[in-house]
């Protein structure tokens, strides 16, 4: 992960002490209220969480006076960050340069916590991922082991690390940093003893970038086995502004074959500008045992701080959807009855429905919520009637969810003509899981492009 927007090699973001004197715990939603506000109003970049007992633990970036900031929680929600540095000195192998203390990872190893943290190697000049030790989640973690663990210098180095248990085995999975030097990234899964201390096998290449809204990179996974198959979350982009995004790809076998997801799963626009350059992510059970995925956002205030946020997260038959950023649903895709699918060559994907000219036309769409209460339902809609004189008119189309019509039981289009695409947006509620939502023949005539679910 990329801490900060000036030269790569100075991995920090600047915070002045009046900035630091003024950083506060931020109220935030409660869990199922969407993600428009950080649950930490300060600079806390590359988050990693983990739960010990009823306490969180989470772990970031190095701060002002810190190689790894630190904060807890018992809601994920109201965060205390911690006054000491839970990392206070390097492995000897790496230069101690604070500004180059990377995306940790923490995790239980049976007789106490390990650390995986990325730093600069002495020997190469690659950021390398090294390991600590420490008897609590608090620290202090100290290094052990004479140099780093994962250090593939002719590819870069490597940073990001992430830890994965399945049958007993713990597996690290790791990025080399190949953008550092115009080389190709990949993320890689290894095994590694269970206390993450060494590596016990050879890395195997999972994903690439490949996709153009990627850019140059792939990094910061987060693996997690959720409907019978394998999530691999991963972020993409430039780290350092609004086009830093997070996506997945998904897999019946540990090692893959991975396919990636058509679109980001989380990205400026998705969130419709609410949170900017989303990732960094990580995935954690929440109180209620339901997942949360916690990541990071650049702050709104010019002040180039990452905060944290966090949001419900579910799983749609294995893929994943999250509160809060939108999910595209296309018309031609969904239950048609009594219309006609047609090509569109403005429409978003070269198809819309017409024809929704009858009493028992409808349009019905599965839409997947990651929790139950308000979301927002976005048309994209052309509607080119005229009134009996040739005026031009609105259009309406009736809606109903879980086959109940909502308070605003109808979705209204100002006119725009037909294949000029526009979109009107519509309060609703909906419940956790699999919905239906259904828009019917109403006033006049209108087609439909697609539907967006927030």
């Amino acid at each position: 992960m990329s801490p900060t927007v000036v030269p790569r090699f100075w991995r920090s973001v600047a915070v002045t002490a009046t900035g630091l004197l003024a950083a506060c715990l931020l109220a935030a939603p409660p869990a199922g209220a969407g993600t428009t506000e950080p649950v930490l109003g300060r600079n806390f970049p590359d988050p990693d969480v983990v739960k010990v007992g009823r306490t969180y633990h989470a772990y970031a970036t190095n701060g002002e006076t810190a190689n790894i900031q630190h904060a807890t929680s018992t809601d994920l929600v109201h965060w205390s960050p911690a006054e000491t540095d839970p990392l206070p000195r390097l492995g000897n192998w790496a230069e101690p340069a604070r500004l180059l203390v990377w995306a940790p990872e923490v995790f239980a190893n049976g007789r106490g916590f390990t650390m995986h943290y990325t730093a600069r190697d002495r020997a190469s000049g690659k950021q390398c991922i090294g390991v600590a030790l420490s008897s609590s989640p608090d620290g202090p973690f100290l290094p052990t082991g004479e140099g780093p663990l994962v250090c593939p210098a002719e590819q870069g180095g490597a940073i990001d690390a992430a830890s994965y248990t399945e049958d007993g085995r713990r597996y690290l999975l790791w990025k080399n940093d190949g953008n550092c030097c115009e080389l190709a990234t990949r993320i890689y899964l290894q095994p590694v003893s269970w206390d993450g201390t060494r590596t016990t096998g050879e890395p195997v290449a999972l994903i690439g970038q490949d996709r153009e809204w990627e850019g140059k990179l792939v990094e910061a996974p987060t693996l997690v086995r959720r409907d019978g198959r394998y999530v691999l979350f991963y972020s993409a982009g430039f780290y350092g502004d609004h086009h830093y995004k997070t996506s997945y790809a998904v897999a019946t076998r540990l090692t893959g074959p991975y396919v990636k997801a058509t679109a980001p799963l989380m990205s400026t626009e998705s969130f419709g500008g609410a949170v900017r350059g989303p990732g960094g992510q990580d995935v954690v059970t929440g109180p209620d045992g339901q997942d949360r995925i916690l990541f990071h956002g650049w702050s709104h205030d010019g002040s180039e701080r990452r905060f944290l946020y966090a949001a419900d997260l579910g799983f749609a038959d294995g893929r994943p959807v999250v509160r809060g950023s939108k999910v595209l649903h296309q018309a031609e895709s969904a239950r048609v009855h009594r219309a006609v699918v047609r090509d569109a060559a403005k429409a978003l994907d070269g198809r819309a429905v017409g024809g929704i000219d009858h009493p028992d036309s409808f349009v019905e769409f599965s839409v997947f919520a990651a929790s139950a209460g308000p979301h927002t339902l976005t048309v994209r809609y052309g509607n080119g009637s005229r009134d009996g004189a040739g005026g031009r008119v609105p259009a309406s189309h009736g809606l109903t969810v879980n086959g109940q019509a909502p308070a605003h039981g109808r979705v209204d289009y100002p006119y725009t003509g037909w294949d000029n695409w526009q979109q009107v947006s519509v309060p609703v509620s909906l419940r956790r899981g699999w919905n239906t939502v259904r828009l019917t023949k109403s006033e006049y005539y209108a087609e439909l492009d697609s539907v967006e679910v927030a």
